[in-house]
């Protein structure tokens, strides 16, 4: 058989595997444009060469493919049962990457375990996980052991809550440690019933750069490598996008020239990627500084190291030169916290083309060399510790312990050094600059200290020219899926996120929803004429709006804001009679504000949610659960964003409109996200209310409002 007929041998195999799987289970509807999303997976995964050719002169075959599959498509089935048949035959692995948690737990614990029973193959699946969502067992024995241990010196940001006592910290720890002991915890944070503080989680998270691994004299029982073994045999492995693109290169999951990727939830996959390869450092509060020196120097002086006497100097140095860089901040801007409402964010400073004010340069330069030899001698002790753990087993518990303390401060250390050297950095003419920012907190109530607080940031700002260079340059067969990939109904905006715009191996393909959007759901435009520019006379409005609107709400609702603020005075406006109907988001935990939302709608009682951005994408509210959904303004990104700044400010200089480029796809995108809540099934009907008038009155939302689901469309006067 030639290599042509294998490939289309295999395609047929994964798609009459699909085809199998939908005929032989009750319930499951056939789908034209599930089948059809199926078909183009298994035809995109057939013809890929995977890992180096015998031949170096024989071609490689590489392909991608972008689909869009709108909601009720079915997409999970559609691209695992053939890219599990197709990576089996392939004798590879698929990579399976999500945007969230929760979907990576949807695949683990209910798609993949019924595949796994259905399909024609056998394969065995995991899910993987950061390290920092396990516990490190040998953390939490050293917090137990010695309560009063000298404590890590975090960022102001990362202290816990005020009024968080020590004692109930170590009640929390101690409760931990009983369930790990006696199984009724399996140190995963996400099991956990409430989301703990984040420094109490910090304190005891497994990290690489605190862990011995094999050396670790409670290696045999850690959370993290028994997870690690799991995905040893795994023909599947399920991971999050975070850690697909934080771990690349490391070999901690298939190289990708050597497996089958898919990624779902991709429209979430380039504010991840500038996420991903930013960084930020504090110029104040910098007491981690002499804390790590002097760890340092005992470690060093554990395992005879000579030659750390520079350790003292250049952490000096690297303390003075950050503080010399905060008071320059200070004096520059600081005069502008006194315009900030105490309640506000930090003041944000964006450096406009990324230019370093004047003065700037010479302590940042003196920080980057500073922070630079003190890595170097970090490095150092740490490789001389990895030496005493195999020379000395017998002490292996006191010389992790040492270990682990170093590396719990050692990425702060990293971080410092990264963010002033991109502080520095100036691109070669013609590339994209970095956005350079920095955040100024004045003290307030609970803060520790009496000083402004001071934050550095530098980030890349075209996401593109990121994936292309890290992912896709050795990604040799990719799905990319979402039901938001073509907003204002096109591909273009997300393939230039993507950096997949000019790839030659790149396939989109739109598949339709199997709703009938025009029967069961309408569209209301309206009923708000006032200019959103206005702000307080729209949300006024708006205010009005809903509370002429909700009354007729007879089973569940959800309410979408774009600001707490405004999210917070309607619920206080309520009538008495209404405010034990509305669940506000932020009052609750989510699942529990989910579960009783879900209570009433079933006991025949009116439910309405009120929620932000995060309640606009992933929440799957069936039949009543979300008859009326109501839209208060369009989902533009917050204006002071310094990353949007940046790229809009790069654009503008070469000639290019950054609101019709970036703002509007990345505002429509978002909208879709929003309305895909109303519509869950094909016998739900919905009522979808918007109120910014811009959709019917500007150019741009009569674009948006084509990149919408083609519901029936009603006026509704204000």
């Amino acid at each position: 058989m030639n290599t042509t007929e294998a490939t289309e041998d295999l395609a047929a195999q994964a798609l009459d595997a699909f085809d199998d799987l939908i005929a032989g289970q009750d319930g499951l509807r056939p789908r034209p444009g599930q089948r059809e999303m199926a078909r183009h997976v298994a035809r995109t995964f057939a013809p890929v060469t995977l890992g180096k050719p015998n031949d170096e002169a024989a071609p490689v075959t590489r392909r991608l493919a972008v689909i869009q599959a709108g909601t009720g498509v079915g997409k999970s089935l559609a691209y695992l049962a053939p890219a599990i048949v197709a990576a089996v035959a392939k004798q590879t692995r698929l990579v399976v990457s999500t945007a969230t948690v929760a979907l990576q737990e949807q695949l683990v614990h209910q798609d993949l375990p019924a595949l796994a029973q259905r399909l024609p193959v056998g394969f065995r699946y995991a899910l993987a996980k950061g390290r920092g969502r396990y516990v490190c067992r040998l953390k939490l024995e050293r917090w137990l052991a010695d309560p009063h241990a000298e404590p890590d010196l975090a960022d102001v940001d990362e202290v816990p809550a005020a009024g968080a006592p020590s004692g109930e910290r170590l009640a929390w720890l101690r409760a931990r440690a009983h369930d790990l002991a006696h199984g009724r915890w399996d140190g995963d944070r996400d099991s956990l019933p409430e989301p703990p503080e984040p420094a109490w989680w910090s304190a005891i998270a497994a990290e690489a750069a605190s862990c011995t691994a094999r050396h670790c004299p409670l290696y045999g029982g850690c959370v993290y490598f028994e997870q690690r073994k799991a995905l040893v045999g795994a023909q599947v492995i399920v991971v999050n996008h975070d850690l697909l693109l934080s771990t690349l290169g490391s070999r901690q999951l298939p190289e990708l020239d050597q497996c089958l990727l898919v990624l779902d939830e991709a429209h979430h996959l380039p504010a991840i990627a500038l996420e991903q390869f930013g960084c930020r450092a504090g110029l104040t509060r910098l007491a981690w500084i002499d804390q790590l020196a002097s760890r340092a120097l005992k470690a060093g002086q554990e395992v005879e190291l000579d030659a750390l006497g520079d350790v003292p100097p250049a952490a000096a140095r690297l303390r003075h030169a950050l503080q010399a860089v905060a008071r320059l901040a200070v004096q520059t801007w600081g005069a502008r916290l006194c315009e900030v409402d105490g309640d506000a964010q930090p003041l944000c400073v964006r450096l406009p083309r990324g230019r370093l004010p004047d003065g700037f340069d010479v302590p940042l330069q003196e920080a980057a060399q500073a922070s630079a030899a003190f890595l170097d001698a970090l490095r150092a002790v740490s490789a001389a510790l990895r030496a005493a753990l195999r020379e000395r087993p017998d002490e292996a518990r006191r010389l992790s312990q040492l270990y682990a303390q170093l590396g719990t401060l050692a990425p702060r250390l990293e971080a410092a050094h990264d963010t002033v050297r991109w502080l520095l950095h100036e691109p070669p003419e013609g590339e994209a600059p970095l956005a350079k920012w920095f955040t100024l907190s004045a003290p307030g109530a609970g803060a520790v200290g009496d000083t402004v607080r001071v934050q550095a940031h530098a980030s890349p700002i075209q996401p593109g020219g990121l994936l292309r260079a890290r992912l896709w340059s050795g990604a040799r067969g990719a799905v990319l899926t979402s039901a938001t990939l073509t907003p204002c109904g096109q591909f273009d905006f997300f393939l230039r996120e993507a950096g997949l715009a000019d790839d030659p191996d790149v396939e989109a393909l739109a598949v339709a929803s199997p709703f009938d959007y025009a029967e069961q759901g309408a569209l209301v435009l309206g009923g708000v004429s006032v200019d959103p520019r206005d702000a307080a006379a729209y949300l006024q409005a708006v205010q009005d709006a809903l509370l002429r609107d909700l009354p007729s709400v007879r089973h569940g609702a959800l309410v979408l804001f774009t600001a707490r603020a405004h999210m917070q005075r309607v619920a206080t406006a309520l009538p008495a009679e209404w405010r034990d109907r509305v669940l506000v988001q932020g009052t609750l935990p989510r699942s529990r504000l989910l579960a009783r939302h879900r209570e009433r709608v079933a006991a025949g009682e009116p439910s309405i949610l009120f929620g932000l951005q995060s309640f606009g994408e992933g929440l799957d509210l069936p039949g009543r659960l979300c008859e009326d959904l109501f839209i208060t303004k369009l989902p533009f990104a917050p204006p002071d964003d310094p990353v949007g700044e940046a790229r809009a400010e790069w654009l503008r200089g070469r000639g290019r409109d950054p609101f019709l480029d970036l703002v509007v796809p990345a505002t429509a995108t978002r909208l879709l996200q929003w309305v895909g809540r109303a519509i869950r099934t094909e016998d739900d009907r919905a009522r979808i209310v918007c109120y910014d008038p811009r959709l019917l009155s500007t150019g741009y939302g009569r674009l948006i409002l084509q990149g919408l689901p083609p519901f029936t469309r009603r006026l509704d006067a204000p």
